[in-house]
């Protein structure tokens, strides 16, 4: 008869201990594969009777493990959710004459820059908006996108290529009811509009951030994909002050939180339930997603919304100067030690900077003591100005620094084109070879249509380096390191002073197209 008293030799009871063991080790197997230790959920077995609680330990580590479980946005999305709204719009088309193949439904005005931003980034469904049939016959069509109150007392914000020429305009809120809306004002260098929600005063609203958001930050964009209703989706921040080519304004935030056509107006949330930013473009090769969406920066709705809320429109200020970037080569031409600070290409007749004195060559270095990083940085800081403030300006003026003083213009509406009205009909020079450049030059007065000023480009050499900055026959040169230019021979002794000074470039004014830039050309040894 066996002797009960040491019963470790039965199999029966060997087993829960070993069984016991492999628990133990597979759930510690399990807690590192998830990254979370074991002391997390509440408990740390050191020993077989550790495992076996009562239900009222049992229930303590149940609530640990809800404490210690992700949060999600959950909380955050019904705080935000009921500010956004479907905006729906009716558009009453004119008959149009071109052809079909040409009008398909882009939100943009033909040869717009967001028109040409919507051509290079998807084609019809690259930028989310306006959903229809072709243009023309006179027909309606009618435009979907989002949009989000700002006030209790129905002020909402949405795009301007949303609302763009729109005969009525109608939003749907969060909980399914329809209320007419008016424009008030729009903004087509930003994309932005504002609108006022007629029939209520008492809307759930939506605050813009403060800060700035960072690269990595949690982002919730809600809006009306496809029409589908409010949706929301997450991602993070991708990227700040991205410049995608819609004009001189640009400082997008990047994000990748799946953004679709109709989500344009929507707002881009940050993890405190504030607006970082308005979604307004998408990169799409495909037409849907690929985690690659644009927003307005909060900084910038704020400005442009007080503006369209007072005034129906947006002033800015101007200097009346066209600018381009300084480049390595370019600052290495005009021997500045960085590639910063805006290059003044042609300052306008009778603009301020004109007539402050400064001249095609300058670099604009800071804004009332701020530093101008790029071409860019100067028109948005520019931009943000009221017409009439008085701004200090650093410049690099033939290679001095000079302060000018000067009052801002106001930005006009539209840029006219000069074209040139030499009308004469001399024959054309078939031009002199510019050495080591590879293009051939003849005096522009010798050539139809070229003015007056500088020497035109009459060949260009494809495999040279003048073909590798741009250059292209037609084009005119109207200054070589400084210096005026009216025959070749004007831009090879100019060329040669360059080799003198050891300069590894040589700088260019150039006007193609009735537009005037620098160009930077590196200079063959020997």
């Amino acid at each position: 008869m066996t002797d009960r008293s040491d019963l470790s030799n039965l199999p029966s009871y060997r087993q829960p201990r070993r069984s016991l063991f492999s628990a133990r080790k597979f759930a510690l197997m399990a807690s590192v594969a998830a990254g979370l230790g074991l002391a997390a959920y509440g408990f740390s077995p050191t020993s077989p009777s550790d495992l076996f609680t009562s239900p009222a330990h049992a229930q303590v580590n149940t609530e640990v493990r809800k404490v210690e479980r992700p949060v999600g946005f959950a909380d955050v999305v019904e705080r935000v959710k009921p500010s956004v709204m479907s905006v729906k719009v009716n558009i009453k088309e004119k008959a149009s004459a071109s052809n079909d193949d040409n009008n398909d439904d882009s939100p943009f005005q033909p040869g717009s820059p967001m028109e040409r931003f919507f051509r290079r980034f998807g084609g019809p469904d690259g930028v989310p908006g306006l959903r229809g049939g072709p243009r023309g016959g006179g027909r309606a069509v009618t435009g979907q996108g989002s949009g989000f109150f700002i006030s209790a007392d129905g002020f909402a914000v949405t795009n301007n290529h949303v609302v763009d020429g729109a005969d009525k305009v109608e939003v749907v809120t969060d909980d399914g009811k329809t209320y007419t809306a008016k424009v008030i004002g729009t903004d087509q260098r930003t994309d932005l509009a504002l609108i006022k929600v007629e029939g209520g005063s008492n809307f759930p609203f939506a605050k813009l951030a403060d800060g700035k958001p960072r690269i990595g930050d949690w982002v919730l964009a809600v809006g009306n994909p496809f029409g589908l209703g409010g949706t929301v989706t997450a991602g993070i921040v991708s990227a700040v002050g991205r410049d995608i080519g819609n004009g001189p304004y640009d400082d997008f935030i990047q994000i990748d939180a799946p953004v679709n056509k109709g989500n344009s107006g929507g707002p881009a949330f940050n993890i405190d339930g504030d607006v970082m930013g308005v979604n307004t473009a998408i990169y799409s090769p495909s037409g849907g997603s690929v985690g690659i969406a644009f927003s307005i920066p909060a900084s910038t709705v704020k400005t442009v919304v007080a503006a369209l809320k007072d005034k129906g429109s947006v002033s800015r200020g101007w200097i009346g100067v066209q600018i381009q970037p300084v480049t390595p080569d370019i600052a290495d031409s005009l021997g500045m030690k960085k590639a910063e600070g805006a290059l003044v290409a042609e300052p306008q007749a009778n603009g301020p900077a004109a007539k402050a004195g400064i001249e095609s060559g300058d670099v604009i270095t800071s804004v009332n003591g701020e530093t101008v990083k790029d071409a860019r940085e100067l028109a948005r800081t520019i931009g943000g100005m009221p017409p009439g403030a008085s701004v200090k300006l650093n410049v690099l003026h033939k290679g001095q620094d000079k302060v000018v003083n000067l009052t801002l213009g106001q930005l006009p509406n539209t840029v006219e084109a000069k074209a040139d009205t030499d009308d004469s009909k001399k024959a054309p020079d078939k031009g002199t070879d510019v050495p080591k450049l590879g293009m051939t030059v003849a005096p522009a007065n010798s050539v139809a249509g070229a003015g007056k000023d500088g020497v035109v480009v009459t060949q260009v050499d494809p495999k040279s380096a003048a073909a590798e900055r741009g250059f292209k026959e037609g084009d005119v040169i109207l200054e070589v390191a400084g210096k005026s230019v009216t025959t070749a021979g004007d831009v090879r002794d100019a060329i040669n002073a360059a080799r003198t000074d050891n300069k590894n470039s040589v700088l260019m004014r150039v006007k193609s197209g009735g537009q005037s830039r620098f160009v930077a050309i590196p200079l063959a040894k020997g």
